[in-house]
């Protein structure tokens, strides 16, 4: 804890007893100096002053440059998303006017269409045959159409488009955005954002909060931040403390996202460091490998394995063997 944080209970303490606000606590502090020490009447003419406003100046420096850090990583973001948005809107496009090239109107008699269609039940029959894994493969996927139920798909930044507000995110961090619903622009005082680790909590002052929720993950605290844009739009940013998971809600009353829908960008990877990276691969791998009902990275290097082994000892009997 730095020598700025080792007074913060004390004087949080202190701050929660000024139903005034800040002007109270001030007052408070500067008549604690006043009465017991000798900084404004022992000091010469306009040095307390002077003292007071290069404190002062110092923290709104701070406060400036953390300003500016804000407002460039939120500009870099809305980027992000923006180039995100249009990159799918050009995918569904190309896909839209693919298919439109690829589709052919042709008038036939009914007699024509049973035999067509008697043909592609022949040919669907005979590839089953032909393909014993493909019973396999609509098996699982209609597992996944069970699970998927009652799950709403993921937004374009692998979030949720809710009633109240949306959220996007990335597997570090999470961008949540809620409309205040009031023309009247605002301010910040107007606001209410309260988060623990596993706790969130926004409204605004005087009305009904629109999140008072527990969270089903865990976010770092200490860098989380939350800012008011156009006077009416709250922004909150959570950085997540498992970085390896994608969400499915944001708080416990959010109706639950389809991960498996989630198309993560490649080019993100980039950001992550090495052995964060290399994790991230696999389980993108074995992902893919599971959805087309093929061995993970695990089971495939247990199955070389086993496969060397049985290769270098061809005098055992493994006809009988059962292998887990």
């Amino acid at each position: 804890m730095g020598s700025e944080e080792k007074f913060d209970g004390m004087l949080l303490a202190m701050a929660q007893q000024h139903e005034g606000g800040i002007k109270e606590v001030l007052k408070t502090f500067f008549g604690f100096l006043h009465r017991k020490t000798d900084f404004f009447h022992g000091a010469p003419a306009g040095v307390p002053r002077s003292t007071i406003l290069e404190v002062l100046k110092e923290f709104e420096d701070a406060a400036e440059k953390k300003k500016e850090e804000v407002q460039k990583e939120k500009q870099q973001r809305e980027k992000e998303f923006k180039e995100l948005k249009e990159r799918q809107k050009r995918k569904e496009k190309e896909e839209f006017e693919k298919a439109g090239e690829s589709a052919k109107i042709e008038e036939i008699t009914e007699e024509e269409a049973d035999k067509i269609n008697k043909e592609n039940e022949k040919k669907e029959c005979d590839k089953s045959k032909a393909d014993p894994t493909k019973d396999k493969e609509n098996e699982e996927n209609e597992e996944e159409d069970e699970d998927a139920k009652g799950k709403i798909k993921p937004n374009v930044g692998n979030g949720a488009d809710l009633e109240k507000y949306r959220w996007v995110q990335t597997l570090a961090d999470i961008d949540l955005y809620v409309p205040t619903g009031l023309k009247v622009p605002l301010k910040s005082r107007d606001i209410i954002v309260e988060f623990t680790h596993s706790h969130l909590k926004v409204g605004l002052k005087g009305h009904p909060p629109i999140i008072d929720d527990e969270m089903p993950n865990k976010v770092k605290v200490e860098e989380c931040y939350w800012t008011l844009e156009d006077r009416k739009l709250i922004h909150i940013f959570l950085e997540k403390v498992n970085k390896m998971e994608w969400w499915d809600k944001i708080v416990n009353s959010d109706p639950l996202m389809n991960t498996k829908k989630v198309q993560p960008e490649n080019s993100k990877l980039s950001d992550l460091d090495g052995e964060t990276r290399s994790m991230v691969e696999k389980m993108m791998y074995d992902q893919r490998q599971k959805e087309m009902g093929k061995p993970t990275s695990d089971e495939q290097k247990k199955q070389d394995m086993l496969a060397k082994f049985m290769a270098q000892h061809p005098e055992m009997d493994f006809s009988k063997a059962k292998f887990a």
